[in-house]
């Protein structure tokens, strides 16, 4: 059944063709058409849910669905987001074009940093949803990189964040910067050098990629390192920092944060190692807290069904779903236990790199290997577990539109799955012929995947 919102969209979509004003009506009427944003990493409320139905079959070489194809220079895991009618990717790109690339696959445990040299420029590009064509471009730095990144990381792993006025991009030690939806800088702030890599061998570094999220009036960043570790706030129109909490994490992480409306209160959850947490946004006061997680968490935290979820797997592979009105430490005491805080939890079966997705009644973990287990999303009962059979490496995330799930491996390869509690269905598998380890966006009837050298916008013709 077509829903209120496709129809209400269309006829606008219509009467903007029409009028002649493409690029100014766009953002003007992009409030009512919710489903062509996707504002950040993952989409609204970092929940992996579009609104949209994009294809299930594309073919790069034929063109088959394929609406565009944008070259975009450098090396970045950085996802596109979606407002209106404008597409925003970060990356980084060598001054002096080099030998920087990316490893993928598995790299039998090494953990070695990239020996990039030279001068990089780190930058924020505009495009248009609907033709690809580049509206502006901005260069946020240039120098020598002040952190080094891992083999299969790059300078620009962070994805961007909008609200329609605001753009804001984060590079990490590169600085956080905000835009307004014409290219022109309205701030810019340095975040400080963080040691990021593991707690037990500071003569590696692997990068930054926490991304910025934005709430209302405020942009809001996670910064963990083995050196420094705090969560802070920044007014979104002027950037003057409102509050910044240490929070004495241990390890690096390279999670993306989760506001959580609960009760009135926003509540700012974040993933760790020692400081898996949720912090009143307003006050900075530590809620509650979990730890001895897996020691490098990627993934984001996600909320559903009045549950907060968090996952990690690198060395324990841990999944527990909070209650937002939990207080104080609800770390388990052994594996038969489950703190009132707690709806559950499990000791193994988390994911280290994708992040979760709570799908329907379902909460879902796609691993980096293929991996996919369902556990019940209220009472935590495992449900499914299969392998996708010969399916490589992952580091993108799940997302999901109407009954479709997209998973691209590092190779390319965009999966298109339906998860259910009868099994899992490969639906399709679609080559990009580029590696890919951004998260794709959903926009509307669109699906817009960043691969290593282009940005493609994927819909029916």
């Amino acid at each position: 059944m077509t829903s209120f919102y496709s129809v209400k969209s269309f006829y606008l979509r219509l009467w903007v063709r029409k009028s002649g004003l493409l690029a100014t009506a766009a953002l003007i009427l992009s409030p009512f058409l919710p489903a062509q944003n996707w504002p950040s990493f993952r989409g609204p409320d970092g929940s992996g849910i579009g609104a949209g139905n994009p294809p299930v079959r594309w073919n790069v070489s034929t063109g088959d669905n394929i609406l565009w194809k944008t070259p975009v220079p450098g090396l970045s895991h950085s996802s596109p987001v979606v407002w209106g009618s404008r597409v925003f990717v970060a990356t980084a790109v060598e001054v002096t074009p080099g030998s920087a690339d990316v490893k993928t696959g598995w790299l039998n445990g090494t953990g070695e940093s990239a020996a990039d040299k030279g001068t990089w420029s780190w930058k924020l590009f505009c495009l248009d949803r609907d033709t690809g064509r580049i509206l502006w471009e901005r260069t946020a730095r240039t120098g020598v990189p002040r952190i080094r990144r891992h083999r299969k990381a790059t300078h620009a792993n962070s994805t961007p964040a909008t609200d329609g006025k605001w753009v804001v991009a984060s590079f990490g030690a590169e600085g956080l910067y905000c835009y307004d939806m014409q290219g022109k800088e309205i701030w810019r702030r340095d975040l400080g050098t963080f040691q990021t890599g593991p707690h037990n061998d500071t003569s590696l570094e692997w990068g930054y990629a926490s991304s910025p999220i934005i709430y209302r009036d405020r942009v809001i960043v996670q910064c963990d390192a083995t050196n420094v570790s705090f969560w802070a706030s920044f007014d979104l129109a002027s950037g003057k920092e409102i509050r910044r909490v240490m929070r004495g994490e241990q390890t690096t992480t390279w999670s993306t944060p989760l506001v959580v409306e609960y009760k009135g209160r926003p509540q700012l959850v974040c993933n760790g190692w020692k400081q898996m947490a949720g912090y009143d946004l307003y006050t900075g006061e530590k809620l509650w807290f979990l730890h001895d997680g897996g020691d490098c968490p990627v993934p984001a935290p996600q909320w559903g069904h009045g549950l907060i979820y968090i996952t990690n797997g690198h060395g324990k592979s841990p999944v527990f779903a909070v209650r937002p009105e939990a207080r104080g430490d609800l770390t388990p005491a052994n594996s038969e236990s489950v703190p009132a805080g707690l709806a559950w939890w499990v000791p193994r079966g988390g994911s280290y790199m994708p992040t979760p997705l709570v799908l329907g009644d379902l909460f879902v973990v796609a691993g980096d290997n293929g991996m996919i287990t369902a556990w019940d999303a209220v009472s935590g009962k495992e449900v499914r577990k299969e392998p996708l059979k010969n399916a490589g490496t992952f580091s993108a995330s799940l997302v999901a539109a109407r009954d479709h799930c997209y998973f691209p491996n590092e190779e390319g390869d965009v999966h298109v799955l339906r998860i259910g509690r009868q099994g899992f269905e490969v639906l399709a598998r679609n080559p990009m012929g580029e590696f890919c380890f951004a998260t794709p966006a959903v926009s509307g009837e669109k699906l817009l995947v960043r691969t290593r050298h282009h940005l493609f916008c994927i819909g029916s013709r």
